[in-house]
């Protein structure tokens, strides 16, 4: 454990200092090392009467205050002793460790300052990648976790905390030999040997994540996620029957996930069985009648049986869907817009544009609330503001994807054609854009069109993939993450 680490460190800092009060200090310690806490804070109390300033004795309150539980005045105690003598090893970790434990950016400067005096202390190291993996900090997180590897074999939590950062910079191979030492040592638990299926599914060990799952399946074969986690898995080998097979289970499981049905559609199109994909996507539509992701997935199919009508429907719908979403994004406060008062948010906007007419994010807005308002035609403000937007600001891509949207719906496909290649140019995976070219492209006559289109459905295919595994990950290691403790 750290904190315990800590305190073994801290009270050999303390022994390796001589001064005349240093039987007190030995005192203090053998007190502290058979738990008798309170007697030796009386000790320190009575020992500080005579020497205020030992840096030693305030260190090994803080120590005991600690073990008692007592935080706030162990803290206090390290601060004074750090006041006396600022690099004390043992007062810097206790009070890092306390910092530590609340997870307070505070203590990051203070083991900084640990390492500089000592580059090799581990446990140091081990809570410095713990905070960075805290905040998120993932690639300074994985090379801490390096460093103090000899320490972290031993606590489930920090090997935990590593291997998901492994995977959050792409390394999966180094995250394999992680989880397989967290499933040696929590053999009861389940959530290491799914997070080792992950890695092994992401490294492209197929066979492996499929021996690595099995045995889950066995002991948890009502459990939809693993369900779908099995049929990544299956399909990876080459064993598509299997997959589907697990996918709709864990359909049956759980109607109302929408990554499941996607997932499900994802197969189709691989392997091309787009009326079967889009017979269960209807099954989906009916369970989550307002999902845009299951929109998008079916007008794909749609696109590769040449239902081009229903693909475009379906596409409009996944962007009317998710309009709001989309302006959210920008951080400006719509509360008036989603509680249905478009007019109050419309008149705030044009409140403050004309404050600042040049704004992009601005006329942007207003452009895009005038749009969701849901008119059959496009309004000359909507499309001027739009336009504006785009010229004042080249590369916001979200303001050329409306843009592309108005002219669509005005008639204007050359102008949308235009405005979709300007944003796939800045974003190559920008899947509005990519899916507003083909429907404008569907309107456009010739061979070359048509071409395009079939390339386009195929590209948009491969992204809504992508961003469906990553999603998928992202939502597995958000169940069985084990949130670090204070302590180890």
């Amino acid at each position: 454990m750290i904190f315990r680490s800590v305190v073994i460190f801290a009270l050999a800092s303390s022994l390796a200092l001589r001064a005349p009060a240093q039987s007190s200090v030995d005192s203090i310690q053998a007190l502290i090392r058979s738990h008798n806490y309170d007697q030796a804070l009386a000790l320190t109390k009575q020992t500080l009467r005579t020497s205020p300033r030992d840096f030693r004795i305030w260190t090994l309150r803080g120590i005991a205050l600690s073990l008692s539980g007592k935080t706030a005045d162990a803290s206090r105690s390290f601060e004074t002793a750090l006041s006396f003598s600022p690099d004390y090893p043992a007062a810097l970790r206790g009070e890092a460790q306390i910092l530590y434990q609340s997870n307070d950016k505070r203590a990051i400067p203070l083991i900084e300052r640990i390492l500089k005096a000592d580059p090799g202390d581990q446990i140091a190291h081990e809570m410095l990648a713990t905070l960075d993996e805290r905040q998120g900090n993932c690639q300074e997180a994985d090379e801490q976790f390096l460093l103090s590897a000899d320490a972290v074999k031993t606590h489930p939590d920090s090997l935990g905390a590593w291997g998901n950062c492994l995977m959050q910079t792409h390394q999966p191979e180094k995250a394999i030999p992680v989880f397989q030492n967290l499933v040696s040592l929590l053999p009861g638990k389940s959530w290491p040997q799914y997070d080792l299926a992950i890695a092994q599914l992401e490294a492209k060990q197929s066979d492996t994540a499929v021996k690595t799952i099995e045995p889950l399946l066995a002991t948890n074969p009502q459990d939809p996620d693993l369900l779908s986690l099995a049929a990544d898995a299956y399909e990876a080998t080459g064993d598509t029957p299997k997959a589907v097979a697990l996918l709709r289970q864990a359909i049956v499981l759980s109607p109302s996930n929408p990554s499941y049905y996607v997932a499900f559609a994802s197969l189709c199109l691989t392997h091309e069985s787009f009326q079967v994909g889009v017979d269960m996507l209807d099954v989906g539509l009916y369970h989550i009648p307002n999902d845009p992701s299951l929109y998008i997935s079916r007008g794909l199919l749609y696109a590769q049986l040449a239902q081009f009508d229903k693909a475009e429907a379906d596409f409009r719908t996944a962007e009317r869907l998710d309009s709001a979403q989309s302006i959210s994004s920008y951080a400006i406060d719509i509360a008036e817009l989603q509680r249905n008062k478009t007019g109050t948010a419309l008149s705030d906007i044009r409140a403050q544009l004309k404050l600042h007419p040049r704004s992009p994010l601005l006329n942007y807005l207003l452009a895009k609330m005038l749009w969701s308002e849901g008119a059959a035609q496009v309004s000359p403000e909507a499309m001027r503001s739009a336009q504006l937007a785009a010229r004042l600001k080249p590369d916001m891509v979200e303001a050329r994807n409306l843009l592309a949207n108005l002219y669509i719906a005005s008639g204007q496909y050359n102008l949308a054609i235009e405005q979709c290649r300007i944003a796939m140019h800045d974003d190559p995976s920008d899947q509005t854009a990519i899916y507003h070219l083909i429907v404008a492209l569907r309107h456009t006559p010739g061979d070359e069109a048509h071409a395009e289109i079939s390339t386009l459905v195929k590209r948009l295919a491969e992204l809504q993939q992508s961003s469906l595994q990553k999603e998928t990950d992202r939502k597995r290691f958000s169940l069985v993450e084990q949130k670090s403790s204070p302590t180890h």
